[in-house]
């Protein structure tokens, strides 16, 4: 991880978020702290007051959570253009952070002071409905999930996750094990290893070692 000495300029901010008023974009230059991460470091860890909160500026972040074994569990991706909604319930709440945050790929992130979160709020109406939307989308894949769950077979989970990842990285392979994918959907890695193998002589996917390419799912 490395940390900037210059300010990222306001009206670079402004470009990359444009519903913000030139004043929060100011006052994220001034007070904001700009982090290069590295693929696979990370940026947020469990059981620790959150000080600062990630505005992704490029990049993505995975953010997790983790067992009493030290299991990971995926809980979503933020992409360029997005804050951690749950890293702000923490700063609202004045409670240790739950979630984990590691660089799924290269990333350049602003780090903001906690203590801006409630001034900015009240004072800036573009910062006050990005946080909104934060949670509504954060909301809205807690609902799918427990759709997912409550409605759908593994195959059709296992697919889904492949879309999900598409969306949120732009890529279609994903690069990790089976018991990753079987962690993030509640599941065994021998069921998720079979179902995935039954699918690639169906021809729908590729695997190689720690990859699946789902290219063809997503033609």
């Amino acid at each position: 991880m490395e940390l900037y000495t210059e300010k990222l300029r306001p009206e670079i901010i402004q470009k990359r978020f444009p519903q913000f008023e030139l004043g929060l974009c100011e006052e994220i230059s001034e007070q904001g702290q700009w982090t290069y991460v590295e693929k696979g470091e990370k940026l947020m860890q469990g059981d620790n007051y959150i000080k600062s909160f990630p505005l992704v500026l490029d990049g993505i972040l995975r953010i997790s959570r983790e067992d009493d074994k030290g299991r990971e569990s995926r809980l979503y991706y933020l992409k360029t253009g997005e804050v951690c909604a749950m890293a702000l319930t923490c700063c609202m709440s004045y409670s240790k952070s739950n979630i984990h945050a590691t660089a799924e790929e290269d990333a350049d992130v602003m780090m903001l002071p906690v203590n801006l979160l409630d001034e900015w709020m009240s004072k800036y109406q573009g910062w006050k409905q990005f946080v909104m939307l934060a949670f509504k989308d954060r909301f809205d894949e807690l609902l799918e999930t427990i759709d997912s769950l409550a409605f759908k077979k593994m195959d059709e989970r296992i697919i889904t996750f492949f879309e999900d990842y598409h969306k949120s990285t732009g890529n279609n392979e994903f690069r990790g094990t089976h018991e990753e994918i079987a962690r993030a959907l509640t599941s065994s890695r021998e069921v998720v290893s079979r179902l995935l193998k039954s699918m690639e002589k169906q021809g729908k996917i590729e695997l190689g070692r720690n990859r699946v390419n789902f290219e063809k799912l997503m033609a």
